[in-house]
């Protein structure tokens, strides 16, 4: 299967209260997508809690995810750590159950130079045989992953695309400029996608999507049948939202707008609590805003 054109939804990993993953919720949030056009399904990315989901657990979150699918839709795994080896591993675990790509974030804590992240894309990349999207996200590593690097990286053929959350649309300008044809840029940032589009992007990795998955799917196709004033309108659109649903780290408020909405997606784990009272209130305004309480 390619890489997806569109809304692909960094889907949160359901708890019960107990803080067990809650399986049977998180078959039901892909149910949900799938009747909403979602156009690809990230598992045990950022907005999933990855950091603090056993090995076992994402293991059966892929597993879950390629059978409840089906190939309707691409299932994306988040197989990304600072440990080169332990990203070999899940990664090639991660094949073997059938999902259709990789999301790998840059190396984080013990960061690296640019030279380290083409060593430690490029181990990732000769150890499996499906599409990695790299994942730059500086706000959060501590570390860019440079325009030029993303050009040496984007020579290798099992190095399809790049999600980039950097907020730096200068970069964004620059990568867009110097990849090759075919290699897939997606926006990490909600609150920039017609932006990317506009100098070529093929989509979002979304977050506010896991709450308004068909606004999102429509304000990208819309872009790419050529209606730009539909796009830019849903982008406006959505800020209100993309504004409430990052006033805490994410996923903080996404999983606390879910659980207003009734998906009883549960708590998070630590290090992260729950939300702030008054930041929760001025959310509640927003979701009703949009219909959505």
């Amino acid at each position: 299967m390619e890489l997806f054109t569109g809304s692909g939804v960094a889907l949160v990993t359901p708890f019960t209260e107990d803080l067990q993953v809650d399986y049977s919720k998180f078959e039901a949030l892909i149910g949900f997508h799938l009747k909403h056009q979602t156009d690809a399904l990230i598992v045990c990315g950022t907005t999933g809690e990855a950091p603090t989901i056993s090995d076992d657990e994402k293991l059966k979150l892929f597993e879950l995810a390629v059978k409840t699918v089906q190939g309707r839709v691409p299932i994306i795994a988040g197989t990304g750590s600072n440990d080169t080896r332990h990203v070999i591993e899940m990664s090639k675990k991660a094949q073997a159950l059938g999902v259709d790509a990789l999301l790998v974030v840059t190396p984080y804590y013990n960061k690296s130079s640019q030279a380290g992240l083409v060593a430690h894309f490029t181990a990732i990349a000769d150890a499996v045989d499906i599409p990695i999207i790299l994942y730059n996200v500086p706000s959060r590593t501590g570390i860019n992953i440079e325009p030029s690097t993303v050009q040496v990286l984007a020579g290798h053929p099992n190095i399809a695309a790049l999600k980039e959350a950097s907020g730096n649309i200068s970069q964004i300008v620059e990568m867009a400029r110097i990849i090759p044809e075919g290699f897939r840029l997606y926006s990490g940032n909600d609150d920039h996608v017609v932006p990317l589009l506009s100098v070529g992007g093929h989509g979002v990795i979304t977050v506010i999507g896991n709450v308004v998955p068909q606004m999102v799917h429509d304000m990208v196709a819309a872009y790419l049948q050529g209606d730009v004033k539909k796009a830019m309108a849903l982008q406006l659109k959505l800020k209100p939202l993309n504004d409430a649903l990052f006033t805490e780290v994410n996923p903080i408020p996404v999983k606390t707008a879910m659980n207003l909405m009734g998906f009883e997606v549960g708590p998070m784990r630590l290090p992260l609590v729950p939300m702030d009272p008054n930041k929760e209130e001025r959310m509640v305004e927003v979701l009703k805003r949009f219909d959505l309480l």
